[in-house]
């Protein structure tokens, strides 16, 4: 089993004591996204879990209680834009992510923190020109400190329209895609960094930057040190080519309050209500068992190919 943490939520910027609560008691429970009152318990233990990917923000709360995942295998996929606050509201500054990323990458291994440049945007604020300056501002910091970056580019959910037509943040013209694809390109060789694009929803091959795979079987393989069998996940878009992986996390739980969240569907005022009942003690993210709720034992197994070493 992968375990995602999370697609849904910032586990390591919010989460973190809970998460390592649920590492110790060696099991949590997830609600059904569809229908939250259907539990499942999942193990969370080294011979079930193959690897834990860590989507983040700021995995700064995190960095000094990674010792607890000893046993485990993992690795961080870290968002790091050159947005201001109208975008991203409640990140630390720009120079202090860098300064964490630098930290993490030099204490659990460069390959194992990708770096997200994700999602792209552009206005009258953030032109195509600016996102030239700022990716090679950036990439020069991190260069040495990963191997990949993975490309992601806005998109407009139902729910964030509104926000997209203040901020004047109109869809994406392919013109400027490659224009700025290529500038990527050329800073990411400077930087001895690879370039991939997060889903297939646009072609950069021309380029030569390929679709990647942000919960990727060759890094899962790479981390391990074992073949693993593993399926599309089925729970993604068509667009998205990552491997099958649970995701623990819960919906409207994140703080970070940024524009174009699709995880964040509800007003600030219901997050907060969220997130304050979220007990770190609880085996849920976000409150507790109900008696009204039925738990289910999620039968997880290793993705392990008995037949397949690398080593």
């Amino acid at each position: 089993m992968i375990v995602s943490a999370s697609r849904r939520t910032d586990i390591p910027a919010f989460y973190s004591d809970w998460f390592l609560n649920r590492i110790k008691a060696g099991f949590l429970i997830a609600p059904n996204p569809y229908n939250p009152k259907m539990l499942g318990r999942i193990p969370l233990t080294p011979d079930v879990v193959d690897c834990m990917v860590f989507w983040t923000k700021n995995p700064r709360p995190m960095l000094e209680k990674l010792d607890a995942l000893e046993g485990f295998k993992y690795y961080f996929q870290y968002t790091i834009n050159p947005y201001e606050r109208d975008i991203e509201g409640n990140l630390p500054p720009l120079e202090k992510r860098l300064e964490t990323f630098i930290e993490l990458s030099e204490k659990i291994g460069r390959e194992k923190v990708i770096w997200r440049y994700d999602p792209i945007l552009v206005n009258k604020k953030y032109g195509v020109q600016f996102h030239k300056e700022a990716f090679a501002r950036i990439i020069e910091t991190l260069g040495g400190h990963a191997e990949l970056c993975m490309l992601g580019f806005i998109d407009h959910y139902r729910h964030t329209i509104a926000k997209m037509r203040r901020l004047e943040i109109p869809k994406l013209r392919m013109e400027d895609i490659f224009d700025m694809g290529a500038s990527f390109l050329e800073s990411a060789k400077n930087a001895d960094m690879r370039l991939e694009t997060c889903t297939v929803k646009v072609d950069l091959s021309p380029l030569g930057i390929k679709s990647g795979m942000c919960i990727d079987r060759e890094l899962v393989e790479r981390i391990t040190g074992y073949k693993i069998c593993a399926k599309k996940d089925k729970n993604q878009r068509d667009i998205c080519r990552c491997i099958e992986s649970v995701d623990i996390g819960t919906y409207d739980t994140c703080l970070h309050r940024c524009a174009y969240c699709y995880a964040n569907t509800s007003e600030h005022e219901t997050i907060g209500r969220n997130v304050r009942a979220h007990d770190k003690t609880s085996p849920m993210l976000l409150g507790n068992v109900g008696s009204n709720c039925e738990i289910k034992e999620r039968e997880m197994r290793s993705l392990r190919d008995e037949q397949g070493f690398l080593f």
